[in-house]
């Protein structure tokens, strides 16, 4: 009985400290209201350190780089646009034009409507072909009277494109009063080409809206105008670009 006593006092003592031990591993940790206030601060300033540093360095990067991809898109809208008026003036080039409202070439002979003579090389008329050019524009009534140099009369007109004949070899001229389903030496005789799929948006201004000049307008001056042709094209945003330059002297 005594020895029975014996381990019933050791085993209540055994119990008595396990559950001592495991009060102290829970007390260690559960933080306490101190603590707890402590390590919520210390998350918030090293939060609030980040994003600082993230606002002065990263934020600036993302608005440069978007400036520059704008940028980069109105260089590319301007390229597209003047190329499509180099292409259209390429076009007018050997064109002989006779009536009310157009003008004659001093190598023409009377006509009814547009010729076009190509001679070889540039040779024979005086004129000079650039070799890229294909065809010649056959609708002489879109020039106005202020139009002598032959630029595009508007943007509208590089999009909804214009009627055009094939340069024939010198010696012959297109028949204009030919069918335009009926051929000529394998190529339509009278056909529509458009030298401009759309008019792009200033990436600036977010607009359409563009600065055009005349070949008669002052540099750096908005042509008021608008029948002496398009003989270049600008932005009318304000601002500077990255590289210090104007936008409106692009």
């Amino acid at each position: 009985m005594k020895a029975e006593s014996r381990k019933q006092k050791a085993e209540s003592r055994r119990q008595k400290a396990e559950g001592k031990r495991e009060q102290a591993t829970a007390y260690c940790l559960l933080p306490t209201a101190h603590s707890s206030a402590g390590w919520t601060l210390i998350e918030l300033v090293i939060t609030m350190t980040v994003l600082a540093i993230l606002s002065v360095g990263v934020i600036p990067l993302v608005k440069t780089a978007v400036k520059r991809q704008r940028e980069y898109e109105l260089r590319a809208a301007l390229r597209q646009m003047r190329e499509s008026i180099k292409e259209f003036h390429r076009d007018t080039v050997g064109m002989q034009c006779t009536g009310i409202g157009s003008v004659s070439s001093a190598n023409s002979a009377p006509a009814s409507g547009p010729q076009a003579a190509t001679p070889p090389n540039g040779q024979g008329g005086g004129v000079n072909i650039d070799p890229r050019s294909k065809v010649v524009i056959a609708d002489c009534t879109i020039f106005g009277v202020d139009n002598i140099e032959r630029y595009p009369p508007s943007l509208d007109a590089l999009v909804q494109g214009v009627n055009v004949v094939p340069r024939v070899p010198l010696g012959g001229a297109p028949n204009i009063n030919q069918s335009p389903t009926e051929t000529s030496g394998g190529l339509l005789a009278n056909k529509k080409k458009i030298y401009l799929r759309a008019i792009p948006k200033d990436s600036m201004t977010g607009k359409d809206d563009w600065c055009l000049h005349s070949p008669f307008d002052d540099p750096g001056t908005c042509s008021d105008n608008p029948d002496a042709g398009i003989f270049d094209i600008t932005s009318k945003a304000d601002g500077t670009a990255l590289d210090g330059t104007k936008y409106s002297d692009w």
